[in-house]
């Protein structure tokens, strides 16, 4: 026999008790509820997500906090640096992380505070928040901390160290350099390794014969930023021993570096089996322009290995010829991205004008990493036919740049990367190229309306730009510098009409 209800039938849809209003939302709804506000990456009403920073359930404040620092919303800074006071470690870091992601300047004593915070965890993160901030002010709270109990907390103050400012901190960064954990030795050489100083230079170097192999690779890596050519000897030598994972960095360092004695292993280090290693020798015959690198790099175009493939696209931006068109051309239909994103950078920097038409393709390709490439190589070839499609794409980016994809939304044929967030800067500097000195209406009425969507902070930051625009040898220019150079004067601004 079948029981029957004596309540009336349900009208509508019947819905889940997420959905209804007779009972407060559960906490973890409450932070679904904080991701979904910032999914989008911008916020016009932050209360309530300073509200959640007082939630009665930690899990939810540290929800509130970490969204605010994906937004890094300035308008947060204020109850953010009260949450660095929260009872739950969690929060706190959470708070700390927000506020260096944020990166003003008077969070530095809050920040400052936390590197005493009880929990190591947050500890690190406040050293972490120092190192964005920059200023050469918290050198002093951060030394006091090289002496840290808890190694990741002397790895992130090192880290910290370097980046605000490794003249005036290598007294402590030389301290960290006999530091008992290989990770904080790392970070320390290359800390006072960001200096140029002779002196630094030479203590470094000592360090490629450091026992631990993170700690020589991070030698590698400072001897060849700073093509140190005292250092060739040592990097050859490491060629020698049977250690592989190290030889990446010093197959770059040497081909940074360009001593003539380091040909012969990087050819022959070309044809190893591994083909990371492969990547890193063909890429540092590239850079040393060596005429026996084109060969090797067209032979690489075919390699198995997508990266290697891109790395020898790459090279033949610079070892190739206008003979080396049509295999590049062919490579812009590689499988991959990365060697799609190589093939177009070499093309704009060979200077081959013939291959834009093909080139344009590349502006909707799905890879933002080969997008950024093709505004770049048609910019520098100044290609007109591109003229609509790059003022189409100025349009549609976002000047403070786009949310990394998460790792489910990942394919196998995508990379984690920054490109998304370089596309706003690269198509307001290709479109400047465009014009070759002469007003263009289209052009210029895009720029001043891509202006305009800007706020005076956001046109003073560092522009981002793509590969071939970034040398350690010269400052990154401000975005506002890439549209005074592209605009036409103001004489010319009543001729464009």
């Amino acid at each position: 026999m079948v029981a029957h209800s004596h309540r009336a039938p349900r009208k509508g849809p019947v819905r889940g008790p997420a959905s209804s209003p007779s009972r407060p939302p559960t906490p973890s709804e409450r932070a679904a509820a904080i991701r979904e506000r910032v999914r989008h990456g911008e916020v016009k009403d932050l209360g309530p997500l300073l509200v959640a920073l007082s939630d009665p359930v930690p899990g939810v404040r540290e929800t509130a906090a970490v969204a605010l620092g994906v937004l890094k919303d300035s308008r947060a800074c204020t109850t953010l640096g009260t949450a660095v006071n929260d009872p739950d470690p969690q929060v706190r870091a959470a708070a700390v992380e927000a506020l260096g992601a944020i990166g003003r300047a008077d969070s530095r004593t809050t920040l400052e505070r936390g590197l005493e915070d009880p929990e190591a965890g947050v500890r690190a993160k406040a050293a972490l928040a120092l190192a964005v901030l920059s200023d050469a002010r918290s050198i002093p709270a951060l030394d006091r901390a090289t002496g840290d109990p808890v190694p990741a907390v002397r790895q992130a103050v090192a880290l910290a160290l370097g980046r605000i400012d490794p003249e005036a901190a290598a007294p402590s960064l030389e301290r960290m350099l006999s530091d008992p954990v290989d990770r904080v030795r790392r970070e320390a050489v290359l800390g006072i390794g960001r200096s140029s100083a002779p002196e630094h230079l030479a203590i470094v170097r000592q360090f490629l014969r450091d026992p631990a192999r993170r700690v020589r690779v991070a030698a590698a890596v400072v001897a060849g930023r700073h093509r140190d050519r005292e250092s060739a000897p040592l990097l050859l030598h490491l060629l020698t021993t049977p250690e592989t994972w190290e030889k990446p960095a010093v197959l770059v360092a040497l081909g940074r570096i360009g001593d003539p004695s380091a040909i012969p292993p990087l050819i022959t280090w070309a044809e190893h089996p591994s083909p990371w290693i492969r990547v890193c020798a063909v890429h540092a015959l590239g850079e040393m322009g060596i005429p026996e690198a084109r060969s090797i790099a067209l032979e690489h175009l075919h390699d198995p290995y997508w990266s290697v493939r891109g790395a020898a696209a790459v090279a033949l931006g610079t070892v190739g010829t206008p003979d080396d068109l049509v295999p590049l051309l062919e490579c812009l239909r590689d499988e991959h991205p990365w060697a799609r994103r190589g093939a177009t950078y070499a093309l704009g920097r060979l200077g081959l004008t013939e291959a834009a038409p093909r080139l344009r393709d590349g502006l909707h390709d799905p890879a933002a990493e080969v997008r950024l490439a093709t505004v770049w190589a048609l910019g520098s070839l100044r290609d007109d036919g591109a003229r609509e499609e790059l003022v189409r794409l100025l349009y549609q980016t976002r000047p403070n740049g786009a949310i990394s994809p998460s790792p489910e939304e990942l394919t196998d044929d995508q990379f984690v990367s920054d490109a998304e967030s370089r596309l706003f800067d690269a198509a307001v500097q290709a479109l400047g190229r465009l014009s070759h000195g002469l007003p263009d209406p289209l052009v210029h009425r895009s720029l001043v309306d891509a202006l305009e969507r800007l706020s005076e902070e956001e046109l003073d930051r560092l522009a981002r730009l793509p590969l071939p625009e970034v040398q350690p040898d010269r400052p990154a220019p401000t975005l506002r510098t890439l549209f005074e150079t592209a605009l036409p004067s103001s004489a010319d601004d009543e001729d464009v009409g």
